[in-house]
């Protein structure tokens, strides 16, 4: 190794990386107070990315350790017949979450490196914990009396070392070239390699690895479906409301799509962000899409204010502005625009039962009337 190479692991904690969360929950050095630079070693971008994500996957644990402790949720192995063998996946659920009666909030994340808690990564890094994780929408949900449900999508997969392969021998052709043209080729494909790894400095080998499915949770989509027919139609709370970021959106229609009963049903109101979701590529029927129109509302990324209509490209369900134009933030400068909505959804929900339920008393009282008038 060159001395200016740098070393070939990482820190697995946020005391040796040297960082902590300050009291405004920013991630800062511990030393200078600076905020997370990611160029730390110049002209070495591949070692740069492995740092930022060997430090990603401890703000990870960091943010778990968070649900549990401050947000006192309970972390549920997932599939639940899982065997000690197969790999495995987890959500996090409030106490009451499968007992409240009235309420139950599910939020689902987009794809990629995000898991349980988070919305965006970059922003629990660069930005501060508020804007990146969940944990906000958790409090706000407890305060207004909802269960919680906090699924992990891109949980799908254990990774897991691939064997080395063994070294071929050089073929006959090979061993039969004079000896001064195989060194010529050797030293030509040695410049190669020593020219790639001088151009992106990247000590770090990196080994094979392959990918064990996790049972009926190897996708985003499949993870939803096993949750919602496990646990959410399981719960008690009469009136399930749903947030969901970006592919979380996707996940969401394409459950509509095979339990489309159910989730009328079960669901009063769901609150999107920047969700990619595509009702015609995803074959959404007139009925989904009648329902979304009614029951649903997508903040998308704009530089319009907060709040302001927004053009849908599809006949979807109403567009809102999130007030910025940064898809990963649109969660999180929503949040008061999404919980008021819910209310006012559940509100008028109320008003419209009670009103139904009186106009069903006052027949039924009139029925009875004549009928004893005609005795």
């Amino acid at each position: 190794m060159k001395k200016d190479e740098p070393p070939l692991t990482f820190p697995k904690t946020l005391e040796e990386f040297e960082y902590t969360f300050n009291e405004q929950g920013q991630l800062r050095h511990t030393t200078t107070g600076e905020e997370f630079v990611f160029n730390a070693r110049e002209d070495l971008h591949r070692w740069n990315q492995k740092r930022y994500e060997a430090l990603g996957d401890i703000v990870t644990q960091y943010v778990y350790e968070l649900l549990e402790k401050k947000c006192n949720m309970t972390n549920v192995i997932l599939p639940v017949d899982v065997t000690e063998e197969e790999p495995r996946s987890f959500i996090y659920l409030s106490a009451d979450a499968m007992s409240n009666p009235a309420k139950l909030l599910v939020l689902i994340q987009g794809d990629g490196v995000v898991r349980a808690g988070q919305w965006a990564r970059s922003l629990l890094i660069n930005q501060d914990l508020d804007s990146g994780t969940q944990i906000p929408f958790i409090t706000r949900a407890k305060e207004e009396g909802y269960g919680v449900m906090v699924l992990n999508p891109n949980e799908n997969h254990l990774k897991v070392e691939r064997p080395a392969k063994p070294t071929p021998l050089p073929s006959p052709e090979a061993s039969d070239e004079p000896t001064e043209k195989r060194e010529h080729k050797d030293n030509r494909e040695s410049k190669k390699k020593r020219d790639f790894y001088e151009k992106y400095r990247n000590p770090q080998k990196e080994s094979e690895t392959e990918q064990i499915p996790i049972r009926e949770n190897s996708s985003p989509e499949e993870h939803l479906l096993y949750v919602w027919d496990h646990f959410v139609s399981n719960a008690a709370a009469r009136n399930v409301f749903i947030v969901a970021h970006s592919y979380g959106g996707l996940s969401l229609v394409e459950l509509m799509c095979q339990r489309e009963a159910q989730v009328k049903d079960r669901v009063f109101a769901v609150a999107m962000t920047d969700s990619v979701h595509n009702i015609w590529h995803q074959d959404a029927n007139k009925s989904i899409q009648e329902w979304l129109q009614q029951h649903c509302r997508n903040w998308v990324s704009s530089p319009e204010p907060l709040d302001t209509p927004v053009e849908p490209m599809l006949p979807d369900c109403p567009h809102l502005s999130a007030g910025t134009e940064r898809h990963e933030l649109t969660s999180w400068r929503s949040l008061n625009s999404i919980f008021q909505f819910f209310s006012k959804a559940l509100q008028t929900g109320n008003e419209y039962e009670e009103s139904s339920n009186t106009v069903t008393t006052r027949s039924s009282h009139r029925t009875k009337h004549e009928h004893n008038h005609d005795d």
